[in-house]
């Protein structure tokens, strides 16, 4: 091909400048979404305004409500008390003489009002005269703060309990008392159980469209909420609402009004961003919380459907603006992803993969190109595999010659370190290791007795029982053979097996008394398969014994000597055939 041919064929491909102007088309979505953004945004800021003067005009006027509700008790309270002193009552409210009079002042003030639950007078002495439908003494809490009221009166001090919860149904409720005074001086305490029923009832009615509100004390515990079942009064209401943390944190008397804008709180399950605003109510140390969820507010105020309009807007150009890009970009994409294609092949080793040249001229030599150190490299790579895998031969030659010459110096051993490895493989393989971990395993297993080199020969061939300090000299073949293969750095990943194929799973092992997970998988397996040969092979001290009964003593010894996956593996490859007895030997099926 001449030189003007390829200058014609080179002008006639388009340039990949034209194809990226193409695709660039894409960038006019950019603006709009970045603006539906910017809308967004500003309308969630005024959504949250809005929210946040929503919940300021409710929670006020439901603490202007509630401080009412405190100062209209207070002075029924004060004008019963006066009406006991103008009856002659306050010194003889504990007087059995007195007591239907006494009862009749305090029913007679309970039936004229129906947030009262229970009402009662006593005496200094605790003792006196009650009314009203509810038993204070059948329900231990309000008897507890009916004697903390009596403690406060004492020293002539107004008494508010904590927020209660009476009956099965946990009516929210709170205890007011006052002093009895004769002449300034204490004589007794007026103390009354009130129902906060009709404040439920407004705290109901303004939770409404996703938004609740609800009272707690100056701890934190909820005082009344519309939920009933769920926030009982008394309940610490701090770890569902932030705006109760910090209405906790505030100085007892302040008297303010705030708002917690976007904080995050869980609703089943799920993390929910919400506003939330308090106000206090000092004379009671309570305060006012009302809470709303800003997805229920956006619903409520149609930006939900607003955004999805903005959003239908916006597929509808993206989709129109893909179409178009698509078009430029697909002559630029078909030639990429095929190049793509052939350099995937190649890292998966297929070095004969090829890319077709086609597409935008500096694709097109790129093309060329890449199919041209393809072919170097696939040459290069199967000289490389050619040299690896001689070498791996030679390695492994080696192994099986020094594995070999280990088990030479006892004729009772020969074949043992072979035999080993193959057992260790196949439990391997039925432990689902991969093939990386078993060629490990293999290297290892031929080597596991490498340190018996250093054993003395008299000890090692031995063919009686060993003494003590021969078992002893015996035992140090394992670290022997580890510091032998220690300065190879390619056998760093198989010294465990070497060094640790006589620990037990009970830690009565040796080098080191490792136990369980402690002892690596490798030597676990080699442990296993070392036992299994060396139990079915004639030796100076035993005769082989069968397979079955060398699985037996095997099984017998799991949890103690043998892991137990280990095992079950080994017994499994047993009963498939893997591993079978021919002429007294153990044969392994790889």
């Amino acid at each position: 091909m001449d030189l003007d041919h390829l200058k014609s064929q080179f002008l006639r491909r388009p340039r990949i400048l034209w194809l990226v102007l193409g695709a660039m088309l894409l960038v006019s979505v950019l603006p709009l979404s970045l603006y539906h953004r910017q809308v967004l945004q500003l309308s969630q800021a005024k959504l949250t305004d809005t929210e946040s003067v929503q919940q300021t005009e409710v929670t006020r006027s439901l603490a202007e409500e509630i401080q009412l509700f405190d100062a209209n008790l207070y002075q029924q309270l004060i004008s019963e008390r006066q009406i006991l002193e103008l009856t002659g009552l306050t010194d003889k409210v504990d007087s059995s003489a007195r007591a239907p009079q006494v009862t009749s002042v305090l029913e007679n003030f309970v039936a004229s009002n129906p947030n009262i639950l229970y009402l009662t007078a006593v005496s200094k002495d605790a003792k006196g005269a009650e009314a009203g439908n509810f038993r204070a003494d059948q329900d231990p809490f309000v008897s507890k703060a009916l004697q903390r009221a009596f403690t406060t009166t004492m020293q002539s001090l107004i008494f508010r309990s904590d927020p209660l919860a009476i009956g099965s149904e946990n009516r929210p409720a709170f205890i007011m008392a006052v002093p009895l005074e004769i002449n300034d001086r204490f004589s007794g305490m007026l103390a009354a159980v009130v129902s906060l029923d009709d404040v439920l009832r407004r705290l109901k009615e303004t939770s409404v469209r996703g938004r609740v509100v609800f009272i707690v004390d100056h701890n934190g515990q909820i005082v009344a909420h519309p939920d009933t079942r769920q926030f009982v009064p008394g309940t610490d209401a701090r770890p569902n609402s932030p705006v109760a943390v910090q209405v906790a944190a505030l100085p007892k008397e302040l008297r303010t009004t705030e708002t917690m804008r976007r904080f995050q709180t869980l609703e089943n399950g799920h993390k929910a961003e919400m506003v939330g605003t308090y106000t206090t109510i000092p004379d009671l140390n309570w305060a006012v919380v009302a809470q709303r969820g800003l997805d229920e507010a956006r619903a409520d105020a149609g930006v939900n459907e607003l955004n999805a309009q903005a959003l239908k807007f916006v597929v509808v150009v993206t989709f129109a603006a893909l179409i178009l890009g698509y078009l430029f970009a697909v002559g630029i994409s078909t030639p990429i992803r095929a190049l793509a294609a052939s350099t995937l092949a190649i890292s998966r080793g297929e070095f004969h993969q090829r890319t077709p040249v086609q597409g935008a001229a500096e694709i097109s030599e790129l093309a060329e190109t890449f199919n041209s150190m393809a072919g170097d490299i696939e040459e290069f790579v199967e000289q490389l595999k050619q040299a690896a895998n001689e070498n791996h031969e030679l390695f492994l030659g080696s192994i099986r010659m020094l594995a070999a010459a280990i088990d030479e110096k006892d004729p009772y051993t020969r074949g043992h370190s072979d035999r080993v490895a193959k057992y260790s493989v196949i439990v391997g393989q039925y432990l689902g290791l991969r093939a990386e971990d078993l060629d490990k395993i293999r290297i290892s297993a031929l080597l596991h007795d490498v340190g018996k080199i250093g054993v003395d020969d008299r000890v090692l061939k031995k063919p009686g029982k060993l003494t003590d300090e021969e078992f002893d000299l015996m035992k140090q073949h394992p670290s022997k053979g580890a510091n032998i293969m220690r300065p190879v750095a390619q056998l760093k990943e198989m010294l465990p097996g070497i060094e640790l194929h006589h620990e037990h799973v009970d830690g009565r092992g040796y080098p080191h008394g490792l136990q369980g997970d402690e002892i690596p998988l490798m030597a676990r397996i080699i442990a296993a398969a070392d036992t299994l040969d060396a139990m079915t092979t004639n030796r100076p001290y035993q005769s082989g014994m069968d397979l079955e009964f060398a699985m037996n003593r095997i099984r017998q010894l799991t949890g103690t000597k043998f892991d137990a996956a280990v095992v079950d593996a080994l017994d499994r490859a047993v009963k498939a055939g893997k591993i079978r007895l021919t002429a007294k030997l153990v044969e392994a099926q790889v």
